[in-house]
Parts: C-alpha cells; structure tokens; sequence
C-alpha cells in the first residue's frame, strides 16, 4: 500500500507521527465507452458553453453558481488562503461510547501507521487505552483540502480513521407512513420475533460474495478465451529502413544509363549534405512502352549497333577498293597517250 497522507495524532500533549492508507478499494468491473464497430474508445473534450472553444486545464476554475446566471469564479489563491488549522493534524476532541454514534454517518475507513520508530510507543498506548475503556475519540482532520469529522478506532489490533458526514448532510427521513395509525396485532409481533430468531446467527463477511461481479467476469472471460476481442490499431506509423539516399541515387542512375548504352555517371563530390544533380530534359518525350517490349528493345540496341558498325565498315571498304580502280585506270590512259606518238615518229 501506499500512504495518501501523513500527519500527527495529537491529544492533550501527546503527538503521534502517524502514515495515513486507504482501507478499502473497490472491485467493481470498470467499463470503457468504446465504438462498437472497432472499439475505438469515446474521449471527450472540455469546452466552454457560451464560446464553444476547447479549454485546457490551466484555463479552468471552480465557480460557484449563485442563481439567475451570476457565476462567483474561485481561482487557487482564493483556496490557499482559507484557514485550515488541522491540515496536517488528527485533533482529538472527545472519547465517546462507541455506540453512540449512529452508522449512518460514516463515510470512509483509513489505516493509521506509525510514522518511525519514535512513534510506535506511543501508538501502542494510544491503542491500548482505547480497548480498555471501549471508546472511539471523536477528531477533526482535513483531507483533501476538506476540513471532515472522523473517528479513531482499534480494528484487529491497528487504529482506524472513520471520516463522518457532517449532522447537516443526514437527509431527514420523512415519510407519509410514519404518521400513519397502523395496529400491529401481538401475535403478529411475537410471529416476526420467532422469524428473526430463526434465522439469527454470527455475523461472518467472508461468506457473502459478489455473485453479480462473479457471472459478469465469467462472460468476460468467456469472450477472451472465444478470441471475441477488438484489437485497437496502433497509433505509431512504422518506423522506415535506414539507407543512403546519395548511394541509393547514384546506382540507379548508373543503372539507367548503362541500359541506354551511355556512359557511366560521373562520381559526384560526396559532402556532408545531399547535393541533387539536375536532369536535362530531351527534346521530344519518347513514348512509354510495357516492360517486356522495353527490356527486349534494350537487348536489341548492342546487337543492331554492331550490325550499323560493321555496315559501315564494309561500305567505306567498297568505296576505297572503287576508288583504287577508277586511279588505276586513269594512269593506264595516260601511260598509253604518251607511248603512241612514239611509236609514230619511229616509223618515219
């Protein structure tokens, strides 16, 4: 358990350092309001009836409504400078005869603990003087900021605080039927009598159980084990692989380029930021072709390259040979012009 409290029991000149715990707590099955299509649960939002604009905490303050629309508006300071002189003390006022108090006003049960070894002596006695004379002491304490009455009781050998409602929070039972004149016949008396003795015994609270907490967490368990549960999304996006940007773009654009068959793209200076190297754009947009007919037109471009070359090879040999023959014969004609007057004169 944790302390919600700590502070001093204090009676006459005796001071008891004393750690303030809950002694109860509640099992109720607590509900979400929930979508029932995904399960999404219902939030609600804080905003202002006269503006409609959504308010934080910091701008909200406890107001007091004083009828006809008037609002008296209390912020922190106003709280702070109210007099609580038991803020942190169990003032005992009385010791009373336990059952002079009516059940009715209590209102909720907290253990005491000595705080330290200094106050354990004085907690025993305080216990012990209590069981003896079979009294509860009447005190005063604040919690919460709200000044309350309470008891201090032994409860299996630990002092209990019992906060009380003031008398003035006690609704008055009136009812029509306590006026009424209604005679109750004897042996009907003494029948209710026999009823109640038959039916007397110990009071023991560990036999009583919550049979509709019971069933209610069959179902649910019921459910569970079906798997007839909602799974929320989570909320969190997925968190992306760690890559680098600059390698990842260098090798597709190599990638791109040795699939045209141009030349490998040059190595750009690495620095310590992304540099982004521009695209030219080409004249005129070549039109989209599917996968397949684009992965066989690349295959094709090295082999229809090769056959260009070498079409070009065998045409330029064709001119040369062409062009050899047409000189050749061309020096033959003037070999013969020169020889034939020659010949003429040497038959003269």
């Amino acid at each position: 358990m944790r302390a919600i409290w700590k502070g001093a029991v204090s009676f006459g000149l005796v001071s008891i350092s004393v750690k303030l715990y809950s002694a109860t707590e509640e099992k109720d099955i607590r509900f979400h309001q929930v979508h029932r299509a995904d399960g999404g649960r219902i939030k609600y939002q804080r905003v202002c009836s006269l503006d409609g604009e959504q308010v934080s905490y910091d701008q909200i303050a406890k107001g007091y409504d004083v009828g006809g629309g008037e609002i008296v508006v209390l912020t922190d300071d106003d709280f702070k400078n109210l007099p609580l002189t038991s803020s942190r003390a169990i003032e005992v006022l009385e010791f009373v005869p336990n059952e002079q108090i009516d059940p009715i006003l209590y209102d909720k049960a907290y253990f005491l603990e000595p705080d330290g070894a200094a106050g354990v002596k004085p907690y025993l006695l305080l216990r012990e003087a209590l069981e003896n004379v079979d009294r509860v002491a009447v005190v005063k304490v604040a919690l919460r900021q709200r000044e309350t009455l309470a008891t201090v009781r032994v409860h299996e050998g630990v002092l209990v605080l019992n906060t009380m409602l003031w008398p003035d929070e006690v609704r008055e039972a009136a009812f029509d039927f306590l006026d009424d004149e209604v005679k109750l016949r004897p042996q009907e008396i003494k029948m209710a009598a026999s009823l109640v003795d038959s039916m007397s015994g110990d009071f023991r609270p560990e036999e009583f159980t919550d049979s509709y907490r019971e069933a209610l967490q069959q179902v649910i368990d019921v459910k569970i084990g079906k798997k007839d549960t909602v799974v929320q999304p989570t909320t969190e996006e997925p968190i992306a692989p760690t890559i680098d940007l600059m390698a990842a773009l260098r090798e597709s654009v190599e990638r791109a380029r040795a699939a045209r068959g141009g030349a490998p793209a040059p190595e750009e200076k690495r620095t310590g930021h992304a540099t982004v190297t521009p695209i030219k754009k080409t004249a005129r947009a070549e039109p989209a072709e599917p996968a397949p007919k684009k992965a066989a037109a690349r295959k094709a471009e090295p082999a229809k390259a090769a056959s260009a070359r070498a079409a070009s090879a065998t045409a330029a040999a064709t001119k040369g040979e062409s062009a050899q023959g047409e000189a050749k014969k061309s020096t033959a004609k003037k070999t013969t012009a020169k020889k034939a007057p020659a010949k003429k004169a040497k038959a003269a």
